[in-house]
C-alpha cells in the first residue's frame, strides 16, 4: 500500500478547488500546474522568461517538501498562451534542465485563469530508490 503525501502551498484556492501543490505516492511526485503567482502578486508580468524562471523555483520548493529535487524530474508540461514566445520559455527551461533533460511538452492554450499569466507548468519526478 502506498502512502499519499499531500504538499500544500498554502493557497486558499487549494481548498476551494480541491487540489494540492504536489502529491507524492511512493517514489513518484506529481507537481500541479504552477504559475508565477506569489500570493496575490504576479512575478514577471509581461515576460514569459521571468515567469518561467519563477515557476521553476516554486516547483523546486514543492519537490523539496516531497523529498525530491529537480534532478529527479522526468517530465515537464508547459502551457503557454502565445506559442511565439516558446524560445523564452525554452531558454528558462534549458537553464534548469540542460543536463537533466526530462521529457517535455509545450503547447499553446487559449487562456489561463488570469490573463496576465503567460505560462503554467506541471512536473513529474521519480525519486531513485537506493
Amino acid at each position: 500500500m502506498n502512502n499519499k503525501q499531500l504538499i500544500s502551498s498554502g493557497s486558499p484556492w487549494e481548498d476551494v478547488v480541491g487540489y494540492s501543490r504536489a502529491v507524492r505516492v511512493g517514489n513518484v511526485v506529481e507537481v500541479a500546474g504552477t504559475t508565477a503567482m506569489d500570493g496575490d502578486v504576479l512575478v514577471g508580468e509581461g515576460s514569459v522568461y521571468l515567469q518561467t524562471q519563477f515557476i521553476f523555483k516554486k516547483i523546486e520548493k514543492a519537490l523539496a517538501e516531497a523529498g525530491a529535487t529537480l534532478q529527479d524530474v522526468v517530465r515537464t508540461r508547459m502551457f503557454v498562451t502565445d506559442i511565439s514566445t516558446w524560445e523564452e520559455a525554452g531558454k528558462a527551461h534549458g537553464e534548469v534542465f540542460a543536463t537533466i533533460k526530462p521529457a517535455s511538452t509545450m503547447v499553446e492554450v487559449s487562456a489561463l485563469i488570469d490573463e496576465r499569466l503567460l505560462i503554467e507548468i506541471e512536473a513529474t519526478a521519480v525519486i531513485a530508490i537506493v
